[in-house]
């Protein structure tokens, strides 16, 4: 299948914009740079032209990016999809990180914010190819960082917001100090 390598910049570049998906939209694989959307427009055709699903992989170390990188490819189905303004999709399935962050991320020394478990974001579409919904499941859950973490990292992130609400009632009967 189709490789891309992505550098993480730790910035926002202008490569990501709304003109840049239409300039990506209905190209063929190779006609343009390597980028995302050239990633996201061939799974997309494909899927039309095949009537298949699709799958893109997103892999890479700690802060490679590759929460960014799903977040730019589900931008790109909205838009292409017609669905952009409609249902906001992206906004949707992303919504539902900062629960899931606080129970499976942790600061570690490459990342404030590193995901410590895989994410599965299976994405829907209707006859039209318009995006109808989002479903996502993690799995891998990086369990050592409960008992250890190495200098200069943080466990989970709920450990600590526990603690922070210790004094809150609702939180008196689990027995958390400061």
């Amino acid at each position: 299948g189709i490789v891309l390598v992505a550098i993480n910049p730790y910035e926002q570049l202008p490569i990501y914009e709304q003109d840049v998906i239409y300039a990506y939209s209905g190209q063929n694989m190779g006609d343009m740079d390597p980028h995302i959307f050239a990633v996201a427009e061939e799974a997309y055709k494909q899927m039309a032209r095949d009537e298949k699903n699709q799958s893109i992989i997103v892999s890479g170390e700690s802060g490679a990016g590759k929460t960014v990188s799903a977040k730019y490819a589900m931008r790109f189905f909205a838009t292409v999809g017609g669905s952009a303004s409609e249902t906001n999709i992206e906004a949707k399935v992303l919504a539902s990180s900062p629960i899931m962050e606080a129970i499976g991320n942790a600061k570690t020394t490459r990342n404030d914010n590193s995901s410590r478990f895989g994410k599965y974001i299976q994405i829907g579409f209707d006859k039209r190819y318009h995006i109808i919904g989002a479903n996502m499941r993690t799995y891998l859950l990086e369990k050592s960082r409960v008992v250890f973490q190495a200098e200069d990292e943080r466990n989970y992130h709920i450990f600590y917001q526990l603690c922070a609400s210790s004094s809150l009632p609702e939180f008196k009967d689990l027995g958390l100090s400061k």
